[in-house]
């Protein structure tokens, strides 16, 4: 997902704010910038959600190649990129998800201090993912970052559709309900203080795949989704065209450093998986 959009920013506003679970936050965007917002081709669409920083004018509209263009890099806007849990064209409502982990970072922090009327500049949204009807079964793998596109795509799920969801959290408390019209087998994985991806990468090792062609979406922390990657092409010869597979984020790094860093990433895992599996 390249993080360099070079288009006017959409400007909607918060109109409410949910707490899912206690690292979980759903704001509500809606406003007349949404007329023209166009979502639902993909289960996992995405928007770069911008950030001003404090004390800066920006020029108005807010067009982040202009921005780019007439203003030093420090006082940029800051950009994260978020899931579009649900797109409501009917009623003109957007819901997006944000893990929030105290003070860390700059949209947790933000939407667990959002409040009706606040200001959201956004730019999007992109996607690529969409559950396929003409799939034998679907495997859904991920950590909390990948919940919001892993609910959307079990709603897209067609119907009696076979799929097998693996959702690892911190805890009990993380989870939420899910609903899909497909036949799913969804399980929560609880971590506690083990590493992030653990107990996913050993849950989809030891999974007795169903018969049929698998259509899989993977994504989540970097380093467990290379190995799941890896997994699957080389262990159970899932092809290309059958992944959606991506790090949303990397363990100590901000989304700035995954960025800057994830084609090379990507690059260096697609060489390692030109070689034979270890034995």
């Amino acid at each position: 997902m390249a993080n360099k959009p070079a288009r006017p920013a959409h400007e909607g506003v918060v109109l409410r704010v949910e707490q899912l679970t206690p690292h979980m936050v759903r704001v509500v965007i809606g406003g007349e910038a949404l007329t023209d917002f166009e979502a639902g081709e993909f289960s996992d669409h995405y928007i770069k959600v911008l950030f001003p920083q404090d004390g800066v004018d920006y020029p108005e509209p807010f067009d982040m190649g202009v921005i780019r263009e007439t203003l030093p890099r420090a006082v940029w806007p800051v950009v994260r990129t978020y899931t579009v849990r649900k797109w409501l064209p009917e009623i003109g409502e957007m819901w997006v998800d944000f893990v929030v982990h105290g003070d860390e970072g700059i949209a947790g922090p933000w939407a667990r201090g959002a409040r009706p009327g606040d200001r959201f500049r956004f730019i999007g949204p992109g996607g690529a993912y969409l559950p396929s009807a003409e799939s034998g079964w679907h495997l859904l793998a991920g950590d909390e970052s990948a919940i919001p596109a892993i609910a959307a795509s079990m709603e897209r799920m067609p119907e009696d559709a076979i799929a097998r969801v693996f959702i690892e959290v911190s805890g009990p408390d993380e989870e939420q309900k899910i609903e899909t019209a497909g036949h799913a087998e969804i399980v929560w994985l609880h971590r506690g203080a083990r590493p992030v991806g653990e107990l996913l990468v050993a849950a989809i090792r030891e999974l007795e795949f169903p018969e049929g062609r698998a259509q899989a979406f993977v994504h989540g922390e970097a380093g467990f989704v290379r190995d799941l990657r890896r997994h699957l092409r080389l262990e159970r010869g899932l092809t290309l065209d059958q992944l959606s597979i991506s790090g949303y984020w990397r363990r100590g790094m901000n989304e700035d450093g995954w960025q800057s860093s994830k084609r090379e990433w990507n690059e260096q895992v697609e060489r390692e998986q030109e070689q034979p599996a270890a034995a």
